[in-house]
């Protein structure tokens, strides 16, 4: 009994220091402001990566409609205009696909050539589901897709790749359909 009142004073004096106040909300409050600061971070680089996706796939579908005839070199080009508008990002993993529907006297497409870069060409000859706004009877139109694997650079809040798909369409712009020459 006799060591509470002389502790009172020291215990009174702990109860009523708020030096430390600061300190500890800092300590509680870093971790919800990093994980926020670098979300923001990683988020930023994903939309950028999506804009520039979106980009590409709307060149590379917009130069390939500026042709009546395309050979293997000017494909290469044309596809390889891609990886310039993405820049600076890695191109290793970006799938480029640019394909020509043609559409029957129903609006139903169907492929009529298909090149690529990095990946797999659609099948020719196969049906394609256009929208509904392209399914315009007895026409041709320039489908470009690009697949690009965004992987975060921290990991930190986004840990999975995330895979931004895009795609645009064009009609050709000096004929009624681009021809795919193989030279």
């Amino acid at each position: 009994m006799a060591l509470l009142p002389r502790l009172r004073p020291s215990l009174q004096g702990f109860i009523g220091d708020n030096r430390a106040v600061a300190a500890m909300e800092f300590a509680i409050v870093l971790p919800f402001m990093l994980a926020l600061y670098l979300g923001s971070i990683e988020a930023g680089n994903g939309f950028a990566v999506q804009f520039k996706a979106s980009l590409a796939a709307s060149r590379v579908a917009d130069l390939t409609s500026q042709y009546t005839s395309i050979d293997n070199s000017t494909m290469s080009g044309i596809l390889g205009a891609a990886s310039l508008v993405v820049a600076p990002y890695t191109t290793s993993d970006m799938i480029v696909t640019v394909t020509q529907v043609t559409t029957d006297s129903k609006g139903q497409g169907k492929i009529i050539w298909s090149d690529l870069l990095n990946g797999t060409p659609q099948t020719v000859g196969n049906a394609v589901t256009l929208p509904k706004a392209l399914q315009i009877a007895n026409t041709s139109l320039i489908w470009s897709e690009v697949t690009y694997p965004y992987k975060p650079w921290l990991g930190f809040v986004f840990t999975k790749t995330i895979n931004v798909y895009q795609t645009s369409y064009f009609y050709p712009r000096l004929s009624t359909s681009v021809s795919r020459v193989n030279s």
